[in-house]
């Protein structure tokens, strides 16, 4: 099968993604077109030119399966590529603009809802990967349409809803099992994108309050970094320096070094579709401390979530950090990863019979 994996963004989570799948469905013919994660409103409605203009040849030939972010203008690029219509169309959504929290001074722009669902409904099949995200897509959708100046209700949109799964990226297998007996189990992880969505604000505040109070723990911080930055971070850089073991992007093999000393990854995001940072910490023994909000409630059990207030998050730091007897064993994961879930991926990018 000759397949065409689309990415009109490729931000680390999609292109982690990206590469499981042709690593891991190998026997497909895939050929990988993606775009560089900057200049997101420019991307999200000009990506169909962008991928015109850099690779015709190539669209222009003809594909058995076509695999499309959700940022893929697919309805627009069917258009120009008429023929790729005939292929087997999935869109899978690592987000949903819907969804999406405003920052300061943002205002919600149409574009980016309009390509999500042109794209949606331009696909065969729509594959989410937390049932927060497809809940939010649909919900979203709906409130969306009843905005709209003319009545406007797709019966299309039905038929949209039984052909969505939930359908996880997966993660890469170790090749070694981590040890859970920690020698650091004070040492924090931060490992998110650097931007507003992930509320560093409350987590930096969290451990600038357990430093004033005199308990001890290490912080490593790192993630995707983009050339703006909160400012908070610069801020949590010098009050919080004698805590910093690790600060900035790193190299994929010092990141994954690092997840394996650390303790436990705290994640205080007010968007989160899946949380794969959180998971390939948890993969590699960190113990998760989550909002109880979004996909978290999907994946963790109620003993590695907290109510999602700045006061809920010190309270329970303080106390696995000054009572490491009291923080429960990682979670088991094994099911997440791409030798249990490939041949999930394998049936639901296939043309029904």
């Amino acid at each position: 099968m000759k397949a065409l994996l689309l990415s009109a963004y490729a931000a680390d989570s999609h292109r982690y993604w990206a590469r499981g799948l042709m690593a891991h469905l190998d026997a497909i013919d895939w050929t990988l077109i993606e775009l560089a994660p900057r200049h997101f409103q420019w991307r999200v409605r000009g990506n169909p030119l962008s991928f015109m203009s850099e690779h015709d040849a190539t669209l222009s030939q003809s594909f058995d399966l076509i695999v499309a972010t959700s940022l893929v203008d697919l309805a627009t690029l069917i258009g120009l590529y008429p023929h790729l219509g005939r292929a087997f169309r999935v869109v899978y959504f690592h987000e949903n603009q819907f969804a999406y929290p405003l920052g300061e001074q943002q205002t919600r722009r149409l574009e980016p809802l309009m390509v999500n669902l042109y794209s949606a409904l331009a696909a065969d099949r729509v594959l989410f990967n937390s049932q927060w995200n497809r809940d939010s897509f649909f919900n979203g959708v709906d409130a969306f349409l009843k905005k709209m100046p003319e009545r406007v209700a797709p019966l299309r949109l039905e038929a949209l809803k039984t052909h969505s799964e939930i359908l996880p990226v997966p993660l890469w297998p170790l090749e070694k099992t981590p040890s859970f007996d920690r020698k650091t189990p004070s040492r924090i992880v931060w490992n998110h994108r650097w931007e507003y969505d992930k509320n560093p604000e409350d987590f930096f505040a969290a451990f600038e309050t357990l430093s004033g109070s005199g308990i001890e723990f290490e912080l490593v911080v790192m993630g995707q970094v983009f050339r703006h930055r909160p400012e908070v971070f610069d801020q949590a850089r010098s009050r919080l320096a004698r805590h910093i073991t690790c600060w900035g992007h790193q190299t994929r093999e010092r990141y994954l070094e690092e997840l394996g000393k650390g303790g436990i990854v705290v994640s205080t995001a007010w968007h989160e579709f899946q949380g794969l940072a959180v998971m390939e910490a948890v993969q590699h023994g960190c113990i998760p401390l989550v909002p109880e909000r979004l996909c978290f409630p999907e994946y963790y059990a109620s003993p590695y979530r907290y109510d999602g207030s700045r006061d809920a998050l010190v309270e329970r730091l303080e106390q696995w950090l000054t009572s490491p007897e009291a923080r429960p064993a990682p979670p088991d994961i094994s099911a997440w990863t791409w030798p249990q879930m490939s041949r999930r991926y394998q049936s639901r990018l296939q043309r029904p019979v």
